[in-house]
């Protein structure tokens, strides 16, 4: 499974991955250059991460998120995350239309939460399993 992992990971990265982290890390950018944003530009960057390479990593809530997360989550949806999650819906859809496509449009279909609330989750890999985190 992790060659297959590893496979996927290098084209995805080839076709889509760094094109999708580029902007991601522009967003980061801008972040970081406006100061009062900076905690959705750490969030802009590990959404960047988990789009370079997603396959064997999923992404889970954090058990010490709180209402600052959650404020600020409601504050990136408005903002940004409504259009990342859109782009990501539009590209999954004519990846699923090609058989070799599908396991990349799955792919888009799991970065629509964190694109949509990445404040209070963190990328982990799937080989930890669950277990440890509920």
């Amino acid at each position: 499974m992790k060659l297959f992992n590893l496979l996927l990971n290098i084209i995805w990265l080839l076709f889509c991955g760094i094109w999708m982290a580029l902007g991601y890390l522009v967003a980061a950018l801008i972040c970081f250059i406006l100061i009062v944003t900076i905690p959705f530009g750490i969030a802009s960057l590990r959404i960047a991460g988990f789009v370079l390479w997603p396959f064997g990593r999923t992404a889970v809530e954090r058990p010490d998120a709180g209402a600052g997360s959650f404020l600020g989550n409601v504050i990136w949806v408005i903002f940004a995350g409504w259009w990342l999650a859109l782009a990501h819906l539009v590209t999954s859809i004519p990846l699923f239309l090609s058989i070799i496509g599908i396991p990349f449009g799955w792919a888009n279909l799991k970065l629509i939460p964190i694109s949509l609330m990445p404040l209070g989750r963190e990328v982990v890999s799937t080989d930890q399993g669950f277990g440890s985190r509920y």
